[in-house]
């Protein structure tokens, strides 16, 4: 049971950090920046299905945060989405986990966690590194971390709500119709 658990767990955590990296390629500082769109995020309805989904996109979120550093150049400041950002993955599968009963409910864990913490360290990375302007626009955030946090709140609030409910709640759903995860659910008591 043991290598189930670690074997599972590494499988998730080297879905998490390929599918955030491939995020990167295609839609770049969406994945990272002041507007958040990490599509690997949807992989935290996981947690809905097993335990082994928690150690799994917190490693995963290590691994995509530090390959991160070595791709854009972040330097150290790129330690803060190591740590930071791999606890609100942590905190927002843990609370999947516990309210799996209630799966709607529960995909709103990863929403709030990431919500709430990216943007407090976001804009010191950000503005750490050259910039902090809205995507799309010529407005600067640069030295207003109020503004910078409510921003980040709406923007990655936002993403990750869209992330989870479109993308992630249809993987649980499609998932769950499997004669594997159905056994699966039926052994950690959640119900569809």
């Amino acid at each position: 049971m043991k290598s189930t658990y670690i074997a599972r767990a590494g499988v998730i955590a080297a879905a998490y950090a390929a599918c955030t990296l491939v995020t990167m390629l295609f839609l770049g500082n969406l994945a990272w920046g002041p507007v958040q769109f990490r599509v690997s995020e949807a992989l935290c309805a996981l947690a809905l299905v097993t335990p082994a989904a928690v150690p799994g996109l917190t490693l995963g979120c290590v691994i995509a945060n530090v390959a991160n550093i070595a791709l854009s150049g972040t330097g150290a400041l790129g330690l803060l989405d190591v740590a930071f950002g791999s606890l609100a993955t942590f905190l927002g599968a843990l609370f999947t986990w516990r309210m799996r009963r209630h799966p709607l409910a529960a995909l709103a864990g990863p929403v709030l966690a990431n919500a709430l913490i990216v943007p407090a360290y976001l804009p010191i990375l950000l503005t750490g590194v050259g910039f902090y302007t809205i995507p799309f626009t010529s407005i600067s955030l640069d030295g207003a971390w109020p503004l910078m946090y409510l921003f980040g709140l709406v923007t990655t609030g936002a993403g990750e709500a869209v992330i989870m409910y479109v993308l992630g709640y249809p993987l649980y759903r499609s998932l769950a119709r499997t004669r594997f995860v159905q056994r699966e659910l039926a052994e950690v008591g959640t119900t569809n």
